[in-house]
């Protein structure tokens, strides 16, 4: 039996056992069963660990969650190098990169760390029919969905996104978000978006939300939305941001801890194989491929569909993205995330309704307002202790750096960190509120 670390939902972990035990890699290596372990991703590094000191129950393979989580994963030593000729037969199928992303991950010394078993673009899911009844426009890009226009139905939200702490895909664009825009405009627009949103626990509620209409868009990654447009084909479609996606490889790797390093790696194999990427193509899972060649496959001919969103895929509006850059500071930009918007987010949405309302009723000036959203969002006006040293700090990108290593390794320091977030963002958004209504008379 293999045992599988991983982000995927059992709608492909159902599909990828039954197939896989069906073929002949899986009768050639003996292997007659799979244990999936879908485990939270702050929680990897810990549960890989742990395992491996318990005999049987060592992780063989991790599949699924993104490069940053993978690239989190050699910095701990916990993949090994993949070598096994199962894999070597498929890898020429698979691209070296694609739109400037890496589809394979080496080691300084050559030796291959993780492979990408699909592709994905990150954008948001639209309801027409939402838009139409709220009266919003179609949204074209991230900073729309920052926008005043869509506080319009607060307290009701009209934007669906996920907690960074549970999501590895809202995580990603986060990131992209701040790298497209800066760190500072980049978490102004994060905030905002927050404020006008529900906020879920998993990414596939906020799908799930777009095609229900719960919400007229929600951030998604590309197949969540081609599965909207499947289930809800006169109302939702996945749009790809004018101001930037990127397209990111999704992992598959060997575990240092696994005790059956060639079926594992047989298992990576057949994932890589046309035969194994044929998942994809099922209906309720609509991913981008990472091996073209499934497309001549029985399964990847009835999906022209899918292989035209392949195409526009590699087309996409690409910003320029650093996975080290966004590895530097992950852990404290997901924490950030949920201390002082999902934490605090019935105050922050009140603020920004007040906010948002007072501009479109002619109250403030576009001026005043951005000056308000300045002191509500800028987390270089967020002033906090450091719980070790008791230093004073903003948040900054280099102490966002800074901060990130020790809330990994830290739980009770993150805890502490995570307080002094929330108590500083509950009184800047007070604060923001109390000038707001000092200014209009309210």
């Amino acid at each position: 039996m293999l045992r599988v670390i991983t982000r995927h939902p059992y709608d492909i972990l159902d599909v990828a056992k039954e197939r896989f035990l069906q073929s002949e890699l899986a009768k050639k290596y003996n292997i007659v069963d799979i244990k999936w372990l879908p485990i939270d991703p702050s929680q990897w590094i810990d549960t890989i660990k742990a395992l491996a000191e318990k005999p049987g129950r060592e992780i063989d393979v991790a599949w699924g969650g993104g490069p940053t989580l993978f690239d989190m994963l050699i910095m701990e030593g916990l993949l090994a190098p993949i070598t096994s000729d199962e894999v070597m037969k498929v890898l020429p199928d698979i691209p070296e990169e694609i739109s400037g992303s890496p589809m394979i991950r080496r080691d300084k010394n050559g030796n291959i760390l993780w492979i990408a078993a699909a592709i994905a673009s990150f954008g948001f899911t639209i309801n027409k029919q939402k838009l139409s009844e709220y009266g919003l426009p179609t949204p074209t890009a991230w900073k729309d969905l920052a926008s005043p226009d869509f506080a319009i139905t607060l307290p009701t939200p009209s934007v669906g996104v996920a907690d960074a702490t549970k999501s590895t895909s809202n995580t990603r664009m986060y990131e992209i978000i701040v790298q497209a825009y800066g760190w500072v405009e980049g978490w102004k627009i994060i905030t905002l978006m927050g404020a006008n949103a529900r906020i879920y626990d998993e990414s596939g509620l906020v799908r799930d939300a777009a095609i229900r209409g719960d919400v007229a868009v929600g951030i998604t990654i590309d197949f969540y939305g081609y599965t909207a447009q499947l289930q809800n084909p006169e109302q939702c479609e996945y749009k790809l941001p004018m101001d930037g996606t990127i397209v990111n490889g999704d992992p598959i790797a060997l575990v240092y801890s696994s005790k059956h390093p060639e079926a594992a790696q047989a298992f990576i194999a057949w994932v890589l194989s046309p035969e194994g990427q044929t998942i994809w193509m099922h209906p309720n899972i609509n991913r981008m491929p990472v091996n073209p060649k499934v497309f001549e496959t029985p399964e990847g001919q009835k999906r022209p569909d899918l292989k035209r969103a392949y195409e526009e895929t590699l087309e996409a509006a690409v910003i320029k993205f650093s996975d080290e850059l966004a590895l530097s500071y992950e852990e404290a930009l997901r924490w950030f995330f949920y201390a002082t918007i999902t934490r605090p987010h019935e105050k922050l949405q009140e603020v920004w309704r007040e906010l948002a309302l007072a501009f479109l009723t002619g109250k403030i000036t576009e001026e005043q307002l951005n000056s308000f959203i300045d002191e509500l969002a800028n987390p270089e006006k967020l002033k906090f202790k450091n719980p070790e040293t008791g230093e004073e700090l903003v948040f900054s990108e280099e102490v966002a750096k800074t901060l990130n290593m020790k809330i990994i390794k830290d739980v009770n320091y993150r805890n502490a960190l995570l307080n002094e977030w929330t108590i500083a963002a509950e009184q800047r958004y007070q604060k923001v509120l109390d000038e707001l209504l000092a200014l209009i008379g309210g």
